[in-house]
Formats: structure tokens, C-alpha cells, sequence
């Protein structure tokens, strides 16, 4: 089985230590890890326009496997973090999340994320991201890497 992924990784421009952290992790894992997200050090120097950016960036959403959000303190105040969000719902990638390392339950999801995403991961979870990867289902967890409790509903029989 290939260990070859095609990730697009949608994350703060911010938290640009913890992407390639994220990447070498994963390769040290023995992925190899083809991100198609934004990398503020492959910058241009001069300014492009928004609607080149969207097209950019659906572009690079369409050819990703698999969507990583990057769950950082201020991940959620980002426009375009939503936008990347919204397009992989539209173009049906799986979306995972994960928290950056050092995030608590106190960080905020971003809107696109709590409509579209799943239950993110901790950051020491990498087994169960190469689990993802790789296309099997994982149970969802707390930031902390702590299985996440959810609730257990009873079902009442209503007879018509």
C-alpha cells in the first residue's frame, strides 16, 4: 500500500511552524506528505487579487485526497480558513481536524469547521490521522489526545 498522500493542510499563516511540524511528523511516520496548502515562506513578493487566491486554492482543495485543518488559538478568526473549509465540503473531501500543539479546549473551531468538519484530534495523534489517512474510521477525541465522551440518547417508540 502507497504511503504517498496528497494533503492540502488549511491552517493559519500564523501557525506555519506547526504545519511543517505536522509534515515532518507524518514523514517520520513513513507517509510521504504532498501538501497543496499555502506556504507563507513560497510567497510571491507582490500582491494578487482575492479571486485569484479562491482559484488558487480550489484548485489545490480539488486535487488534495484528504483536507487537514490546522486548529490553531486564532484558526477561527480566518476568512480564508472557512473559505478552504467550505470549497473541500463542496468538492466532498473528508475533512479532518486537528489541534495545534499546545491547544486547549478552550480554542474555538471555525465556523466552517463546526458545520462541516468532524471531531478534531489531539496533536500526538498521529496513528489515528495515518488511520485517516489511510481511510479507516476513527473515534473522536478532546485536544488533549483524550477519548471524547458522547452523549447516549434513548430512543422512545411513538406509535401513530
Amino acid at each position: 500500500m502507497s504511503k504517498k498522500k496528497n494533503v492540502f493542510i488549511s491552517h493559519y499563516n500564523k501557525d506555519d511552524k506547526h504545519l511543517h511540524s505536522l509534515i515532518d511528523r507524518l514523514n517520520k511516520k513513513g507517509y510521504e506528505i504532498r501538501n497543496g496548502s499555502i506556504d507563507r515562506a513560497k510567497y510571491r513578493p507582490y500582491r494578487v487579487t482575492d479571486a485569484l487566491i479562491a482559484r488558487y486554492l480550489r484548485a489545490r482543495i480539488n486535487w488534495s485526497g484528504t483536507f487537514i485543518c490546522l486548529i490553531g488559538k486564532d484558526t477561527h478568526t480566518r476568512p480564508w480558513v472557512n473559505y478552504e473549509i467550505k470549497q473541500a465540503h463542496r468538492l466532498g473531501k473528508q475533512i479532518v481536524g486537528i489541534y495545534a500543539h499546545g491547544c486547549s479546549d478552550s480554542v474555538e473551531l471555525p465556523e466552517a469547521f463546526k458545520k462541516y468538519g468532524g471531531s478534531p484530534i489531539g496533536w500526538n495523534s498521529l496513528d489515528k490521522l495515518g488511520d485517516i489517512l489511510d481511510g479507516k474510521i476513527t473515534p473522536p477525541e478532546n485536544p488533549d489526545g483524550t477519548a471524547k465522551q458522547t452523549p447516549i440518547y434513548n430512543i422512545i417508540r411513538v406509535a401513530c
